[in-house]
């Protein structure tokens, strides 16, 4: 029988095409998994690629752009600073945070519009002006503080990073897998549900580590002297900064919706019973109301943080 050159060669067996992706994957697996430490504070292993000393340097560096995105920070000599760096500063004194390896800051943005608290690698803890202005007392500030210092001791972004290198892993493996060995084209179907999957458990774990933050801020304002049922208030202003609607079904958002949020702090708090005589604190109206017009002048610049690091 003659063979004709033009004839196109047969597919690739099944078997034949996995092997390569297959590979891709287990590559993947092998960086993930090596990538253990254990974390100082808590002494659990976590699949992390940094050490403390690179989350906090990673955190400096990142700080000003997330700054500037936001509105600029007041200045040290606003009364809000000094309260919420106060408050920071208790938490970090009086409580199991005192045991961690990474440089705790807080930071108040000058954001009014926007209700949010949020933490980068290594210690640094932002606070909006829109949040600060709808909180209460001290116990709830605390509480907000709490919850950003957990994400920072647990390691969440780091360990989201991991997790987001496997993920890439196997997106490509699967694309691999469903192309098409002559060239004639790509099954782009198949790499699109991959990307979804690998996007539905980076979602999964991050609502993992907002629940998982939210105990964080109640053992840290409870060991430091305050009510942890105020937290609950938060989450009903979270609530109510949202409008109290949906933004796309539930499965999908990075959060917990704050009534879940809520019933999960009650049942934590049934569980674990906070000791008598805490506190809610001072009231932050006076503070809030009596802060004068913001000034920069005696900001301290990040490219000193920066320089001023010993490595």
């Amino acid at each position: 029988m003659s063979y004709d050159p033009n004839t196109p060669s047969q597919p690739r067996s099944f078997l034949s095409r996995l092997i390569v992706p297959a590979l891709i994957l287990l590559f993947g697996l092998f960086m993930y998994m090596s990538q253990t430490q254990e974390n100082p504070v808590t002494g659990e292993k976590q699949h992390v690629a940094f050490s403390p000393d690179q989350e906090i340097r990673l955190g400096l560096e990142s700080a000003p752009q997330m700054s500037r995105e936001m509105g600029g920070e007041l200045p040290a000599s606003d009364p809000r600073v000094q309260e919420v760096q106060k408050m920071g500063t208790l938490l970090v004194n009086t409580t199991i945070a005192k045991k961690s390896p990474w440089k705790f800051a807080f930071h108040v943005l000058a954001d009014k519009d926007t209700v949010n608290a949020f933490a980068l690698p290594g210690g640094q803890v932002f606070i909006t002006l829109g949040l600060l202005n709808q909180l209460q007392n001290e116990a709830q500030l605390a509480g907000v503080l709490g919850h950003e210092m957990g994400h920072v001791i647990e390691r969440h972004t780091a360990q989201q990073m991991s997790k987001s290198q496997l993920g890439q892993f196997f997106i490509v493996a699967v694309g691999a897998a469903a192309s098409d060995p002559e060239g004639y084209g790509t099954n782009n179907s198949a790499a699109m549900i991959a990307g979804m999957v690998n996007q539905m458990i980076q979602l999964r774990y991050s609502r993992g580590d907002e629940s998982e933050a939210d105990v964080w801020g109640l053992k840290l304002m409870s060991q430091a002297g305050y009510n942890p049922y105020e937290m609950i208030k938060v989450m009903e202003i979270l609530k109510a900064a949202g409008g109290g609607e949906g933004h796309g079904p539930s499965f999908f958002q990075t959060h917990p919706d704050p009534d879940l949020r809520i019933e999960q702090i009650k049942a934590y708090l049934k569980a674990h019973p906070p000791q008598l005589n805490l506190q809610n604190g001072k009231s932050l109206r006076e503070i809030l109301q009596a802060a004068p017009p913001s000034s920069r002048s005696e900001e301290r610049s990040w490219k000193d943080i920066l320089e001023s690091l010993p490595y």
